[in-house]
């Protein structure tokens, strides 16, 4: 990939995501309770304890780095970077309300990290590999951010048709708009959907030991179908991105769709949006 594509990807992928800082910080709780499951394998895989150093990476608001900075306690350190630096902005506030004075937010490139080799633990990178214009280069920076012996522990989406969550929203906007497909190395939600793509990737950045495994989990759990859009509507930044180029009346019955789809999925007195999301983990050895 030419530097200059690069370049704009990253820029697109920046904007995108400044965009729903907001709606993230509104969503806190909700993100938070959905993605719990995640966090707290990846951060079992890495093997953290007191005194440990973690890296997160694409830490976003915050997680799993504030969970880990709980782990490994005062005598440990994690250190939360992110592209974005308005996604941090909601961390750090949220480190702060915590009284956690072992951690920081860097707002870095994880395809460049800036700091020194050798000098963590572990590393973390949840949902945001996929959404990378170079990850390998990314991949590379944490081995060579890790101590020997170190572990990483990353999550990705698996297939879209395993995604109801977001798939509810891409699905019907391809009823109105000519939904454009990724191509192949360029950044999106189901860049890594592909398990052996993802140990692939592992592996050629020198890691060792690896291992993929799935994990099914309720996303949202939210009332309705219309509990559904205000909260998704909030936070699936790259779709909100296409869904605003629908003229207004267009886009007013898209949403109606959304809803009633969402609703068709609802059991009781809940609505569970589900996914699936690959939890790999390797060593530095």
């Amino acid at each position: 990939m030419k530097k200059s594509s690069t370049s704009e990807l990253k820029e697109r992928e920046r904007i995108n995501w400044a965009s729903a800082a907001a709606g993230w910080r509104r969503r806190d709780a909700l993100l938070r309770k959905g993605a719990a499951p995640v966090s707290e394998r990846m951060l079992e895989l890495v093997g953290i304890s007191s005194g440990s150093r973690l890296l997160d990476i694409a830490s976003g608001t915050g997680e799993p780095a504030i969970s880990a900075a709980h782990i490994v306690g005062e005598s440990g350190k994690v250190v939360g970077t992110d592209l974005v630096d308005e996604m941090l902005a909601v961390a750090r506030e949220k480190a702060t309300k915590a009284q956690l004075c072992n951690i920081e937010f860097r707002c870095m490139d994880a395809e460049a990290l800036d700091v020194p080799a050798a000098s963590f633990d572990a590393v973390t990178i949840r949902w945001g590999l996929m959404f990378m214009p170079d990850p390998q280069a990314c991949l590379a920076a944490a081995h060579k951010a890790l101590k020997q012996n170190g572990r990483i522990s990353l999550a990705c989406w698996a297939a879209p048709d395993k995604n109801p969550f977001v798939g509810v929203l891409i699905n019907t906007l391809r009823n109105y708009m000519d939904v454009p497909v990724p191509a192949p190395g360029t950044p999106g939600i189901f860049a890594f959907a592909d398990a052996t793509q993802l140990q692939q990737s592992l592996a050629a950045a020198g890691f060792k030991n690896i291992t993929v495994q799935e994990m099914s989990l309720d996303v949202l759990e939210i009332e309705d179908g219309r509990a559904y859009w205000q909260a998704i509507s909030d936070m699936a930044a790259p779709v909100m991105a296409l869904v605003g180029q629908l003229e207004e009346s267009t886009r007013a019955d898209y949403i109606d769709e959304v809803i009633r789809v969402a609703d068709a999925l609802k059991q009781g007195e809940t609505l569970r949006m589900r996914g699936s999301t690959w939890i790999a983990a390797a060593d530095k050895s």
